[in-house]
């Protein structure tokens, strides 16, 4: 019996029609309610006019190659500060969230075997540290991005640290994604069965190996579909970086608004370069995904679904023939 059987009763014939008129009902009623509300409007007030959206779509537009040009500049500035913020955030993110395992096994520790001074100062500077990163993480975790990217852009500079735009954007967005990633390894960590860890120190695995080996990989592959919505989280979020005056899309197509006058019809495109972008993003995570299950499935075989040449070379191998 199949697990969709269980779950809950197949529809009837009767049920699939119903499904299926109501389906087309709400789709005729969204259809109806999209033109007479969204449609009719804009086009009463003269919104998808060639004089608006000519710059946009019409080749033959004085305009069209300059609006492109810097929209394609936009878009490669976007797409530079979202991969350089992507690769920070993952590997912060990643490193923080090993502290945090690390110093929470370091705080279960009580050193026997070493002076009593130097037991309570480790385990006086294991719960310190403990204390800084859970707050650290409470704070930027907390804090509006929008926030922490003005603070960096104006604090750096106010201690002599110069930097482009794009760093200031890229470290902005790294201190608040990177706790955001490190929390959810973090989680996926946790959330492993205690034993691995258990047998992993039983052979003589040292906390760190045990982390990285066996418990890092694991998380990693259980909250693949959390890091991708974070990571389509920092590609959305570059756009804010116009608050630093930093060139990317979003920055651009004000400018362009600003000497066109037409809004609706640049931030429409601007959408649709972002949807699309996201949504390569995507396939391309749940590609990777797809490929590690594979992968996981492959070393698993069984042996009895190994071809005879397989199992032959197997027990050779082994002295069982």
């Amino acid at each position: 019996m199949s697990q969709q059987t269980v779950l809950y009763d197949i529809p009837g014939p009767r049920q699939r029609r119903i499904t299926l008129i109501s389906s087309l009902v709400a789709a005729v009623v969204l259809l109806v309610g999209a033109y007479f509300l969204i449609y009719r409007p804009l086009a009463d007030k003269g919104q998808f006019s060639m004089e608006l959206w000519g710059s946009l779509i019409d080749p033959a537009n004085e305009n069209f190659s300059l609006v492109w040009h810097r929209i394609g500049i936009g878009l490669k500035n976007t797409l530079i500060a979202a991969a350089l913020a992507i690769l920070s955030s993952l590997v912060v993110g990643t490193l923080l969230a090993v502290l945090r395992i690390q110093l929470k096994s370091l705080l279960r520790r009580r050193f026997t075997g070493l002076a009593a001074p130097v037991a309570y100062l480790l385990r006086g500077l294991s719960l310190l540290l403990s204390a800084v990163t859970r707050v650290s993480v409470e704070v930027f975790r907390g804090l509006p991005v929008v926030i922490t990217i003005f603070f960096v852009a104006r604090g750096f500079p106010a201690f002599g640290v110069m930097f482009d735009n794009l760093w200031y954007l890229v470290i902005g967005l790294t201190i608040y994604n990177g706790v955001v990633i490190a929390e959810i390894l973090r989680s996926g960590m946790e959330g492993l069965p205690g034993g691995q860890a258990e047998a992993a120190a039983a052979i003589g695995l040292s906390p760190l190996q045990v982390t990285r080996m066996i418990l890092l990989p694991q998380a990693f592959r259980i909250m693949l579909p959390a890091l991708i919505s974070q990571l389509v989280v920092v590609l959305k979020d570059t756009s804010l970086g116009f608050i630093i005056s930093y060139e990317e899309t979003l920055n651009i197509g004000k400018q362009i608004i600003g000497v066109l006058g037409n809004p609706i019809q640049v931030y429409v495109v601007i959408a649709v370069l972002f949807i699309a972008v996201n949504y390569s993003l995507s396939k391309l995570a749940q590609y990777v995904q797809h490929r590690l299950s594979r992968g996981r499935k492959t070393a698993g075989t069984p042996a009895q679904n190994l071809p005879p040449a397989a199992i032959m070379s197997q027990a050779e191998g082994t002295g069982g023939i």
